[in-house]
């Protein structure tokens, strides 16, 4: 029987081959494969394993280094719901840019009011340095933007995550708890702009609102309306912040809870008068860190 001994051995040796070839170790590429269109990429993070969707250009060639776009979702909430509500793939596809979708666990994000003990602030941070070393995307280039539990993340990652975002865009959530509200060291160490959408009937609006003069105080922000013909009643107020940074504050007294300007998926008004995703990308485009 010592012919089925040696097939046992080569059987084992060819094992030990193929598992090093197909990179079975802890030194096992990355699963992200650049390229146009859509995929969604899975990875360790906190000792879980977390997910986020990716959205490239037609054009992206994985060399030139393209803007990044962070999309974060409401809750309950997921990837494929805040893409169709924000219309953001389209939006990327026609001004070329990249935008990536976490995932929160739960269906959430641990943001400033709630939700769970995930650390999502690293985890979004580990999202965007795969998204420049692997993707190539631009590292001073790099935004945020979300709607409720994600709009208040957006601000927790302008704050905890410093020298990252140039500049954000909260949708109908805000700068809210008590840490923003109580802790006056609690803002950026870099500067961020930010560019907001604020609904006068979401039920939230009384404490929206404070929380973005919360901002514009620790930050110390001069803003002033901007004579300018908007519809349904809309007013705009901008200006600059102490550390460099810009301020706009959209106030929609018709829209509730809702992302102005989007037409298909959830949490839209596409009736609102303006479009979130339209001006927050030309706020964006035109600042870098």
């Amino acid at each position: 029987m010592s012919w089925l001994r040696s097939i046992g051995a080569i059987a084992v040796a060819l094992t030990a081959v193929v598992a090093v070839a197909c990179g079975d170790s802890e030194e096992a590429p990355p699963a992200d494969k650049p390229g146009p269109g859509d995929q969604t990429v899975t990875f360790e993070s906190g000792g879980k394993t977390r997910a986020y969707t990716v959205h490239a250009p037609p054009g992206y060639d994985g060399a030139t280094a393209l803007p990044l776009v962070v999309v974060l979702h409401f809750r309950p909430g997921t990837s494929a719901a805040i893409a169709q509500s924000s219309g953001m793939n389209a939006k990327a596809d026609q001004e070329n840019f990249l935008v990536v979708y976490p995932q929160g666990l739960n269906d959430a994000y641990n943001a400033l009011v709630c939700c769970g003990s995930e650390d999502d602030v690293g985890f979004i941070e580990q999202v965007v340095e795969r998204m420049t070393e692997l993707w190539k995307a631009d590292p001073k280039r790099v935004y945020a933007t979300g709607i409720s539990n994600g709009a208040d993340m957006a601000f927790k990652l302008a704050v905890e995550v410093p020298g990252v975002f140039a500049a954000i865009a909260p949708v109908s959530g805000g700068f809210i708890g008590d840490v923003a509200f109580k802790d006056e060291t609690y803002k950026p160490k870099t500067p961020v702009s930010v560019i907001t959408f604020l609904g006068g009937k979401d039920r939230a609006v009384a404490q929206l609102g404070q929380g973005i003069e919360t901002w514009r105080q620790r930050l110390g922000c001069t803003v002033q309306p901007v004579a300018q013909t908007l519809p349904q009643g809309i007013t705009l107020t901008a200006g600059k912040c102490g550390d460099g940074s810009d301020l706009q504050v959209y106030r929609l007294p018709e829209m509730g809870h809702a992302w102005p300007g989007g037409t298909r998926g959830v949490l839209v008004d596409g009736s609102a008068g303006i479009s979130a995703t339209d001006l927050l990308w030309d706020f964006f485009k035109n600042r870098a860190r």
